[in-house]
């Protein structure tokens, strides 16, 4: 499956073409509103980690031994 090696050429393309449909001063509201989403992501997912430690610890599973030895 070759279709995601790309060289260097076919990103000069991707972002001229990209230049060309949003124009220079849309991009940057692009990437920022990508960064909020990725950060929210990242975010949630820091979530769903706390909650399962509470979860764990309130039924009594001691986890802290496990985090100890991957250390």
């Amino acid at each position: 499956m070759k279709l995601l090696f790309l060289g260097t050429w076919e990103i000069i393309i991707i972002v001229l073409v990209v230049l060309l449909l949003f124009g220079g001063k849309k991009i940057p509201e692009l990437m920022k509103g990508l960064g909020k989403g990725v950060k929210s992501f990242k975010d949630g997912m820091n979530g769903v980690e706390d909650t399962d430690r509470d979860r764990n610890g309130a039924n009594g599973i001691d986890d802290t031994k496990e985090e100890k030895k991957e250390e």
